[in-house]
């Protein structure tokens, strides 16, 4: 590693990814850059045998990675579920990249360019913060399919309420951003849903958004999955929650979208709650304005 510290830190979080994880690891190895970068790899105390995968991976790219092995005694519940969380924050307090780029233990990158490619962006456009790019679905059968994003974005210019008008359509392992000057996280980070959604909140603030059209890293879908789990009541209240806690930190014209989700997912849930009864929607509505 050039002595001048690394441009770039690659956030690699992992759980119980034993049969991914050097995947994963090998497709931020093999990246072709002019500067220097640091993969920092957080392993949650697994206990399927990803530890030691990243034990010898850390051992052998000493120069590159930098281990950080987790207790489960400092896992953070959100919901009442388990959470990487905790993981994710202490390993992003301890990057030292001006950028931050992402890849959970299952995912992988298949470009070796990507991140020359996303930091020649951001460094030549200051008034971006975060760019992403194309990405693709791998599922348990494996099968490859485009990760679909709303036409409109693609290869445009955009901003964090235009992701809060749609969904989070950005695959976490596209992930680049500039790390604003004196970031800390707020202590409700520790407990919102959407934490990847609840972050591009945080690095962006003002600053526009990038696609690159080029198709760069995997994504896995696991049927076991957090969110595939979730019923659609689940997955709704998720959404009211989150939008209670992230309107403290936006805009007026974000808080504005923020209200019609709000109002539109309320309405969801009431005929998710009691599809056939419009009184007791009407009912559920009232309590789910007052609580959230």
């Amino acid at each position: 590693m050039d002595m001048e510290g690394p441009k770039v830190s690659v956030v690699v979080t992992t759980y119980n990814h034993r049969d991914y994880i050097s995947e994963c690891l090998e497709g931020i190895l093999m990246q072709q850059t002019t500067f220097p970068f640091e993969i920092i790899l957080g392993e949650d105390a697994s206990t399927d045998g990803t530890r030691e995968v990243c034990k010898a991976y850390a051992e052998k790219y000493s120069d590159i990675i930098r281990l950080f092995l987790r207790s489960r005694g400092d896992v953070i519940y959100i919901e009442g579920h388990p959470t990487g969380r905790s993981n994710f924050m202490e390993s992003l307090k301890v990057s030292k990249g001006k950028y931050i780029a992402l890849c959970e233990g299952d995912d992988y990158w298949t470009d070796p360019l990507k991140l020359q490619k996303q930091v020649d962006f951001l460094e030549a456009h200051p008034d971006y913060a975060l760019c992403f790019h194309r990405a693709q679905l791998l599922n348990e059968k494996g099968e490859f399919t485009l990760h679909a994003i709303p036409e409109d974005f693609e290869e445009n210019t955009f901003v964090y309420k235009d992701l809060l008008s749609h969904y989070n359509f950005i695959a976490t392992a596209s992930v680049l951003f500039k790390i604003p000057q004196s970031f800390s996280f707020p202590k409700w980070f520790e407990g919102i849903p959407f934490g990847d959604l609840s972050l591009y909140a945080l690095v962006t603030k003002s600053k526009k958004i990038k696609c690159l059209n080029d198709t760069m890293s995997v994504y896995r879908i696991h049927s076991q999955g957090i969110f595939q789990k979730q019923n659609k009541l689940r997955q709704q209240l998720q959404y009211l929650f989150f939008y209670k806690r992230i309107v403290q930190i936006l805009s007026l014209e974000e808080q504005k979208v923020v209200a019609k989700k709000r109002l539109q997912t309320i309405k969801n849930l009431a005929i998710l709650r009691f599809p056939k009864n419009i009184l007791w929607q009407q009912i559920y509505k009232y309590y789910l304005r007052f609580k959230f």
